[in-house]
């Protein structure tokens, strides 16, 4: 059998960066079973009321739905139970020391197959208020407005030369 290389996305928290101001950024391995690795192969997975907690010194991936195998017996896992994720010492103490903060919580960006092996990024993040989505929803309004003026007038250049 041929060894699995590249990245195969599951799963994306897109709410997450809208929700949150994305401060740093992790890559870390799951602890999973058997029939979660075989249901996320078939791609379905959601992050969507996703977080992450620190407690004892390990970094725990909480309401993360992945849905039963269907073809699993009674070895099945539950869909929503708790995962373990595998950072290196220093990172979980950065993150259990950042989360005291006021306003820092850690959610998951992001599923995915990494050379065979089933990776999540998570990001350190500051909750955003309201104003502060809707200014960035006008931002992003804007660059898109002014990009298409741009490239009309481009077009229109092109169509004289």
């Amino acid at each position: 059998m041929a060894k699995e290389t590249g990245r195969k996305l599951i799963a994306q928290n897109k709410k997450a960066r809208h929700d949150y101001t994305i401060i740093d950024t992790y890559e870390c391995g799951l602890v999973l079973t058997g029939t979660e690795v075989k249901s996320l192969r078939q791609g379905r997975a959601s992050l969507v009321d996703g977080f992450v907690s620190v407690e004892s010194g390990e970094a725990w991936l909480y309401n993360v739905h992945v849905p039963e195998y269907s073809q699993g017996t009674w070895t099945n896992h539950s869909a929503r139970r708790k995962r373990k994720l595998l950072l290196h010492r220093e990172e979980i103490d950065k993150l259990d020391s950042k989360t005291g903060e006021t306003g820092n919580t850690i959610v998951p960006l992001s599923l995915y197959f990494k050379d065979g092996r089933a990776k999540v990024e998570i990001a350190l993040a500051k909750g955003k208020k309201e104003y502060d989505k809707r200014q960035a929803l006008r931002e992003k309004q804007d660059t898109r407005e002014t990009n298409r003026v741009i490239s009309a007038v481009k077009r229109k250049e092109r169509g004289q030369l």
